[in-house]
C-alpha cells in the first residue's frame, strides 16, 4: 500500500473549516427562526449553503492535507455533485431545525437524512479520486465513520434546536457548540480517510483538476462565504435586535398613550371614552344573554368645601384615596370609572337589583369612616343613583341621565346614600336628555347668543372693553342662563365646541366695533377647565384673531384661579405661550380658592379679577374691605391691573376706585347687553346718562365652571 502523510497546517485549517461551518449553521438557524416571509426563505437556503459549503470544504481540505507518491487529480463531475449534496443535506438539516416542534422521531429521521447527506458527500468524494486502481477500503472503519456521521448529525440537530433562539450568553454557547459539531464532522472525515487504503500500484488517470490550485480555491472561497455569511448574519442581528428594541419602545409609547387616552391621570380608573366602550359592551352582552346590569352614578358630597379650605393638593389625595376605598368594596366583574372632579360611575354586573343596593350601601358606609391625610381628618360621603338595565333604559344615554337623576334625588333627600330611578324621575331625566339634544344643534341653528357686560376705568368712567357672556335662546323655552345648560354641557364635553363658537364670535363682533365704534376696545372671553386643558386650544385663539384681524393684545382670556391651580405647571406653559402671542390673561374670581403664591407670581397673567363675594358685601373697616386691600396690593406688587366685579353701588365703586382698581364691572355701570344695545350703552356714557339699574342682580354666567355661574 501506498504511504500516505498529512499536513498538520492544512489539517488545522481544516477543523478551523469545521468550527465555522457549525458556527454559522447556528447562527442561521437563529436568523430563520427570527424572520418571516422572504427573508425567511433567504436564510433558510442562504444558510444550508453556507453551511453545506464549509462541510464539503472541511472535507477536501481534509484531503488535500493528505500526501501520496503519486500525483493526485479530482474528477470535476464527482466534485460538484459531492458539494451538491452537502448544501441538499444542510438545507434540510436547517428546515428540521427551524419547523415545529423536535420531537426524537423527527430527530431521529432528520439525523439519518444528514448523516446520511455527510457521508455520501465524503464517499462521493473520495471516488472522485482519479486512481487506478481505486481505494482498498477498510469496511469497519467505514462503519464506523458512518455511525460518528449519525452521532455528530444528532448531536448538531439537537444543539442547533436548542441555540436556535435566546438572548445574554448565546453567542457564547453557539461557539462552544460549535466546536463540538466541528470536532464531530472532522473525526467522521478522518474516520473516513483511515478507512482508504491506496494499492502501490495505483497511477493517476487523468488530469482532473489540480490539487494544489484546488486547495487554494476551496480555502479562499469557503473563508470568504462563511466570512460573508457571518457578517450579513450578524448585521441583520444588530438591525433585528435594533428595531426589536425600536418595536417594544413603540409598543410600551402606545401603551403609555393609551392609558392616558383612556385613563383618569389623577387615579387611574377609566374615563368617560373607556366607560362609554365598556358601557356599549355590557349592553350587547345584556341584549344576547338577556341578563342584567347595573349603571350607579356616584358623586361625593363635601369634596368642594374640602378642596377650596385644604388645596387642591389635598384634594387630589382626598380623591386617591376614595378611589382605592372604593375598589376594595367591588370584588365582582364592574367598571369605576372617574367623569372628573369628584363624579364617579360604576358599572356593575347583576342577577338582580337587589345585588346593586348591596354593593351600594357597602361603598356609602366605606366612605363615611373618617380619612387620615397630611394629619387633617376629612370627612365625605357619596350620594349615589343607581338605574337598572333593561327595565330604567334603552341605551346608554337614558341609563347615564337617569343613574345621574337618581344620585340628584338622594342629594334632595339628604345625601349619603343611594336612591334607585323610579318613574317619577323620568320628567327630570327627559328633559334633561331632550335639553342635550337640543344643545348639540344649537350652534347648527344658530341659537346661542353673546351678551356683552362694558368693563368701566376706574378714573375716568370711559369704557374700555366688554366681557362676552353666553346666553341660549332656546326656540320652547325662551332666553337660557348658563347655570341651566353649561352643567349638560360639562358632562357631555359640549363645552369645548361652546367654548370655541365663543372666542370666535367674540372676535368677530369686536371687529365690527373696530370699524363702527371704538378701534381701542377689548373683549374679554372665560373659559373653562376643560377648554383650558384641551390640545388646540392656542391654535383656536390664533386662528380666530386672524380670521377677524384682531391684534392680539385687544384678546384678554378669563381663567379662574381654581383652574390655574389644577395643573400649576401645564398653567404656566400654556399662559405663557398665549402670552408670547401678546394675548393677555386674567385671573378671574381671585381669592375664592386656594392660590399658591410661588405659582402665581410665575404666571405670565396680566390683571387680577376680584370676585363678586368680596364686593357685594363691601363695607368699610369690613373683613371683605381687608380682603380686597390686600388683593389690590399683591397685584400692583406684582404689576397686574385690578378688575372688581359686581359694582352696585356708589359706595363701593368710590372705595375700589380709592384703593387703586384699574376698571370696575357691574349693573351699577352696565349689565350685559344684546351687540346691538352696546351703541347706545356707549352713548349714555358720552352724555353722562346713567342707565337704570335692574331691581335684582341676574348671576354673573361664564361659558364654563358652572360651580361659579
Amino acid at each position: 500500500m501506498l504511504m500516505s502523510s498529512y499536513d498538520p497546517l492544512m489539517v488545522i485549517a481544516s477543523v478551523v473549516v469545521a468550527f465555522l461551518a457549525s458556527y454559522t449553521a447556528l447562527d442561521m438557524a437563529g436568523r430563520v427562526v427570527n424572520t418571516t416571509g422572504k427573508a425567511e426563505t433567504f436564510w433558510l437556503i442562504g444558510g444550508g449553503f453556507a453551511m453545506g459549503i464549509g462541510i464539503w470544504s472541511m472535507h477536501f481540505i481534509g484531503m488535500l492535507s493528505m500526501s501520496l507518491s503519486v500525483a493526485m487529480s479530482y474528477d470535476p463531475s464527482l466534485t460538484v455533485i459531492s458539494m451538491a449534496v452537502a448544501v441538499v443535506a444542510s438545507i434540510f438539516a436547517l428546515w428540521i431545525v427551524c419547523y415545529g416542534k423536535l420531537t426524537a422521531g423527527r430527530l431521529i429521521f432528520g439525523a439519518l437524512v444528514l448523516g446520511s447527506g455527510v457521508a455520501s458527500m465524503h464517499y462521493i468524494g473520495m471516488a472522485a479520486l482519479m486512481l487506478a486502481p481505486g481505494i482498498d477500503w477498510n469496511w469497519c472503519w467505514v462503519v464506523v465513520s458512518v455511525v460518528i456521521a449519525l452521532l455528530a448529525s444528532v448531536v448538531a440537530l439537537w444543539l442547533a434546536f436548542r441555540l436556535r433562539q435566546g438572548n445574554g450568553r448565546l453567542g457564547l454557547l453557539r461557539a462552544g457548540a460549535a466546536m463540538v459539531m466541528g470536532a464531530a464532522i472532522a473525526g467522521m472525515h478522518y474516520t473516513g480517510m483511515a478507512a482508504a487504503n491506496f494499492p502501490m500500484i495505483s497511477q493517476a488517470t487523468g488530469q482532473g483538476v489540480n490539487s494544489q490550485w484546488l486547495a487554494v480555491v476551496v480555502t479562499v472561497v469557503t473563508l470568504s462565504i462563511l466570512g460573508i455569511a457571518l457578517v450579513i448574519s450578524t448585521l441583520d442581528a444588530r438591525l433585528q435586535s435594533r428595531t426589536s428594541v425600536l418595536a417594544s419602545s413603540l409598543a410600551e409609547a402606545n401603551r403609555e398613550l393609551a392609558q392616558l387616552a383612556l385613563h383618569d391621570n389623577l387615579t387611574r380608573l377609566p374615563n368617560r371614552i373607556l366607560l362609554e366602550d365598556r358601557l356599549k359592551q355590557a349592553l350587547t352582552k345584556a341584549i344576547r344573554e338577556e341578563s342584567a346590569f347595573a349603571v350607579m352614578f356616584i358623586d361625593l358630597d363635601g369634596f368642594k368645601g374640602i378642596n377650596d379650605a385644604f388645596g387642591h393638593h389635598i384634594g387630589d389625595n382626598l380623591l386617591i384615596a376614595v378611589t382605592e376605598r372604593m375598589n376594595t368594596q367591588l370584588k365582582d366583574l364592574h367598571t369605576l370609572a372617574r367623569m372628573g372632579g369628584d363624579e364617579f360611575v360604576l358599572l356593575l354586573e347583576i342577577s338582580e337589583p337587589n345585588d346593586a343596593a348591596v354593593v351600594a350601601d357597602r361603598l356609602v358606609k366605606a366612605i363615611g369612616v373618617p380619612f387620615t391625610l397630611s394629619l387633617y381628618e376629612l370627612l365625605v360621603s357619596l350620594s349615589i343613583g343607581i338605574a337598572v338595565f333593561p327595565g330604567d333604559g334603552r341605551d346608554e344615554r337614558e341609563l347615564m341621565f337617569n343613574a345621574d337623576a337618581a344620585m340628584y334625588h338622594t342629594k334632595k333627600n339628604g345625601r349619603n346614600g343611594y336612591s334607585f330611578f323610579q318613574p317619577s324621575m323620568n320628567t327630570l331625566a327627559q328633559n334633561q336628555l331632550q335639553l342635550i339634544n337640543d344643545l348639540w344643534l344649537a350652534i347648527a341653528k344658530n341659537e346661542l347668543r353673546l351678551f356683552y357686560q362694558p368693563k368701566y376705568g376706574a378714573m375716568d368712567g370711559q369704557i374700555l372693553g366688554f366681557e362676552a357672556l353666553i346666553r341660549w335662546q332656546h326656540p320652547q323655552r325662551g332666553l337660557l342662563m348658563p347655570d341651566v345648560f353649561l352643567p349638560v354641557a360639562e358632562k357631555t364635553g359640549l363645552i369645548v365646541s361652546l367654548g370655541n363658537w365663543v372666542i370666535n364670535e367674540a372676535c368677530r363682533q369686536l371687529r365690527v366695533w373696530h370699524l363702527e365704534e371704538d378701534p381701542r376696545w377689548s373683549v374679554a372671553v372665560n373659559l373653562s377647565t376643560v377648554q383650558f386643558e384641551q390640545a388646540g386650544l392656542v391654535e383656536t385663539i390664533t386662528r380666530a384673531l386672524a380670521e377677524h384681524q384682531i391684534p392680539a393684545e385687544l384678546l384678554t382670556l378669563e381663567v379662574t384661579e381654581t383652574t390655574a391651580m389644577r395643573e400649576p405647571e401645564e398653567s404656566i406653559r400654556i399662559l405663557t405661550e398665549l402670552a408670547a402671542l401678546g394675548i393677555k390673561t386674567s385671573i378671574d374670581d381671585f381669592g375664592t380658592g386656594y392660590s399658591s403664591l410661588l405659582y402665581l407670581k410665575r404666571l405670565p397673567a396680566s390683571e387680577l379679577k376680584i370676585d363678586r363675594a368680596f364686593v357685594s358685601e363691601l363695607r368699610p373697616q369690613s373683613g371683605d374691605a381687608t380682603i380686597i386691600t390686600a388683593i389690590v396690593a399683591l397685584a400692583q406688587t406684582l404689576n397686574l391691573k385690578v378688575v372688581a366685579e359686581g359694582v352696585e353701588t356708589q359706595e363701593q365703586q368710590a372705595f375700589l376706585t380709592r384703593l387703586g382698581c384699574d376698571s370696575l364691572q357691574g349693573y351699577l355701570l352696565g349689565r350685559p347687553v344684546p351687540a346691538g344695545q352696546v351703541a347706545q350703552l356707549r352713548r349714555s356714557v358720552v352724555t353722562g346718562q346713567e342707565e337704570e339699574r335692574p331691581s335684582e342682580p341676574v348671576e354673573k354666567s361664564r361659558p364654563a365652571l358652572p360651580d361659579t355661574v
